[in-house]
Order: structure tokens, then sequence, then C-alpha cells
């Protein structure tokens, strides 16, 4: 069975740990992060938006009229706000997500979500790197949009819990367990900017 699949870069945190700054639009090489990470997704899927609580109109100008939508649940509710916002947009069977501060992901992303998607029949895959589970990096069904609404109604935030609750796999990218970093403060970004 052939399934739809469209792609979302979560950029809607507050990034804290960066005192609040808009991750997505720090630069790294003179290039703002969340542009790495389109052009990298690009490769493997067409359509692809950004989830923003912030600058939208920056993320728009510079990501060259790519779609820019905000969370439907105001006060910075935490990733699985974007996901349902992205789920109910969506007019595919799945959506491909991936955090904005983690430009290294491997090419081969949604290629293995994917095949673990199709062969365990499930609505949700997500990473885990041999040591940690990264689920922001996930495939997950548009169909579980109402259960997600209903968890978050419920006052829950807990990413994996959810997944958990809802059959979800997690897929071994051990081989590739650098590609799963993460830059969450201006020290990391700094650090990668001189490299």
């Amino acid at each position: 069975m052939t399934i739809s699949i469209s792609a979302v870069i979560l950029a809607g945190g507050q990034a804290k740990r960066m005192g609040g700054v808009d991750k997505g639009l720090q630069t790294l090489h003179g290039k703002p992060l969340f542009q790495f990470i389109y052009d990298r997704l690009h490769s493997q899927v067409e359509h692809i938006s950004v989830n923003a609580n912030r600058n939208q109109a920056i993320y728009a100008t510079a990501g060259a009229g790519v779609p820019v939508f905000s969370d439907n649940i105001e006060g910075f509710q935490g990733p699985l706000s974007g996901i349902l916002t992205a789920l109910e947009r969506a007019d595919t069977d799945f959506v491909l997500f991936v955090p904005c501060d983690s430009p290294f992901f491997p090419d081969n992303l949604l290629e293995k979500l994917k095949s673990a998607v199709d062969f365990h029949g499930v609505s949700i895959a997500y990473v885990h790197d041999g040591e940690r589970e990264h689920p922001t990096f996930c495939l997950m069904a548009c169909g579980l949009k109402d259960k997600l609404a209903a968890y978050l109604a419920s006052g829950e935030r807990r990413m994996l819990q959810f997944m958990r609750q809802n059959g979800a796999v997690s897929v071994d990218f051990s081989e590739n367990k650098a590609a799963f970093t993460n830059i969450n403060t201006l020290d990391e970004l700094q650090q990668f900017n001189v490299q």
C-alpha cells in the first residue's frame, strides 16, 4: 500500500536553554538552523512546512515561501501541540517530524521510519540512536489526531507516553548516532560554527 507523506520542521519551542531566542533562526555557518533541516529533508520529502510560534514571516521569507503555521493551542505547550496542529492541517496519510535543532540527521531517515511503519503495521515510528530515544524524529499517522487532541486536553504533554500508548515502534539508528546531535545552547552553536 502506498502512503502519502508530508514533513514538518518543529520550530515552535521557547528555546529556554538558548536564552529564549528563536532556535530555528539561529545561524550555523551563515544559514538559519531550520534551513539546514529543510535542505536535508527536501531530498526525502516533497511537501515540507514549518511549525513556528513566532517570527512566521521571517521563516516564510528565509524558506523561500515554505508554508509556516503556529500551534492551535496557545502558550508553548510543547512539541505535541505542534504535532497535533500539523496532523490536523495535513492532507497526507502520515507526517514526518524533525526538530529544528538537529541539522545532521541522516538521508535515510524517512526510508527507515517508513519501513518500520510498513513492516509492523503501526501508526508511529521514531528514532532510537542505540542509547537515547529521539521522539521528535518520528513518522506519525494523521489518523491519530483525535487521540492526540484528547491526550493533550487531559493535560498530558509527555511525548513518549503518547507514542507508547499508541503502539509506536522505535527504529535503530545506532550506526549513525552522531547524526542526531542537537544544538541546545548558544555555546554549542558557537562550537559548531568554528568547526
